[in-house]
């Protein structure tokens, strides 16, 4: 019976595993949501609205963008799109006169390119499928598009919810529940004075997971401070050395061949040659100590020859972020997803300034100074606490190197007896010669 209770324990740990290893403990709430309001109903089906609402603090969709998928749970069709489009028709044959947009059992949507007619657009859509992080810019965390659903139900009692649905951002990572009925949403007119609602909504929820995403981080730190010539680097292999017979030295003649850079389909990666092999490094150098205030050096390096960060995010554990003065040429937010606690923030590119980390070369880096007030009473450089805890860029988890490599702060006893003994040894020596 032990042996039984014992094999039930394991699976429903087993069981577990995806849903912990989804949880984000410096965003808890972070998620994306998608939601299905059904507007109207048509002769066979319905026209709905579905919004993809990024609620991830520091984790946002880049560029090629969102793919959302789902399976009907009857024979439904898709007859018009509007904002959006599926990357397939499918078998429409046995339909005459007017076709549907797609016919396919599983169809795959994927969003409008900008600047796409007019009639083609709807709000908040052709942004290439780019979503940014709600605590970067909340009004572009957003995107939404207008579907007309044929053979389908035409009330709420016989429409059946689509089923398995799948978001990739844009590449694997989210894992999607299944769409859930809740209350409909309710819509204000433009003069605030009427208030309309959804015939029918249901929600899907969306979590993100760096296991899912890759087997390796995307990402290291490397370390390094003002009271110590060491400089800790980030670890070898940190981001796994699989492409390393397929990087390019920074020296290389092939960097000159016209559409290196050229980004590929399925975003393989062309990594300058390094020991660590990682796409992006992060270095956080200790710069100057004052009486009141200590200064920190923050560096974000791309190593990717194929792609350009676009609104990138760094996000930083640290005991004294709760003292931030100036940060200097980031943007800066604090996070508290625990009330009590206040040491993490997020850092951001200025728009227009420094918001884009291009390409590995020259021009692929971005830094800022950050000016810290000191806590009297937590204050140290002893045992690497001028050091982050965590970091996360674009919302994976960099590599930290391991604790015991930190620049360390010297011991000033163990030098000023090294010189006292040395000054008593020459002035010996001097006795000696003089008698």
């Amino acid at each position: 019976m032990r042996g039984l209770i014992a094999v039930a324990g394991f699976f429903f740990i087993i069981a577990l595993i995806p849903h912990a290893a989804a949880f984000d403990p410096l965003d808890p709430n972070g998620n994306i949501t998608i939601k299905w309001d059904v507007m109207s109903w048509t002769p066979d089906g319905y026209v709905a609205v579905v919004t993809m609402n990024n609620f991830q603090m520091y984790r946002h969709i880049m560029t090629p963008g969102w793919t959302l998928g789902w399976t009907w749970a009857k024979k439904e069709v898709i007859w018009s799109m509007v904002g959006a489009q599926t990357t397939e028709q499918g078998d429409c044959s046995k339909f005459k006169g007017n076709i549907p947009h797609c016919c396919k059992k599983n169809p795959t949507i994927v969003d409008l390119l900008p600047g796409v007619p007019y009639n083609q657009q709807f709000t908040n859509c052709c942004k290439g499928g780019v979503l940014a992080s709600w605590g970067q810019d909340p009004q572009s965390s957003v995107s939404a598009f207008q579907i007309s659903v044929g053979q389908a139900g035409t009330s709420n009692k016989t429409v059946k919810l689509p089923k398995n649905f799948t978001l990739l951002g844009p590449g694997p990572g989210y894992t999607c529940g299944p769409a859930k009925i809740v209350p409909p949403t309710k819509f204000f007119t433009p003069d605030l004075r009427r208030k309309t609602q959804a015939l029918m909504t249901w929600n899907v929820t969306c979590t993100y997971s760096q296991f899912l995403a890759r087997k390796h981080p995307n990402c290291c730190v490397s370390l390094s401070s003002f009271y110590n010539e060491t400089i800790t680097s980030c670890p070898s292999c940190a981001c796994g050395c699989e492409n390393k017979h397929k990087c390019i030295k920074s020296d290389s003649k092939l960097l000159s061949v016209v559409g290196i850079n050229t980004p590929r389909k399925d975003n393989a990666p062309l990594i300058q040659c390094t020991h660590h092999m990682c796409p992006v490094r992060v270095h956080w150098h200790v710069k100057l100590n004052y009486k009141d205030y200590w200064r920190v050096k923050l560096s974000v390096t791309n190593f990717n020859y194929r792609i350009n960060y676009t609104q990138w995010t760094l996000v930083v554990q640290h005991p004294n972020l709760n003292n931030v003065t100036q940060v200097f040429s980031f943007d800066y937010k604090p996070l508290v997803p625990y009330q009590s606690i206040n040491d993490t923030g997020m850092f951001y590119g200025m728009k227009f300034f420094n918001d884009l980390l291009m390409e590995a070369g020259p021009s692929g880096n971005v830094q800022s100074e950050v000016l810290l007030q000191k806590d009297k009473n937590t204050f140290t450089f002893k045992q690497g606490w001028a050091f982050p805890r965590k970091v996360y860029f674009n919302g994976d988890e960099c590599m930290l190197p391991p604790p015991d490599t930190y620049p360390y702060l010297p011991s000033f006893a163990h030098h000023s007896s090294v010189a006292v003994s040395t000054l008593l040894i020459s002035l010996l020596l001097l006795l000696i010669v003089l008698v």
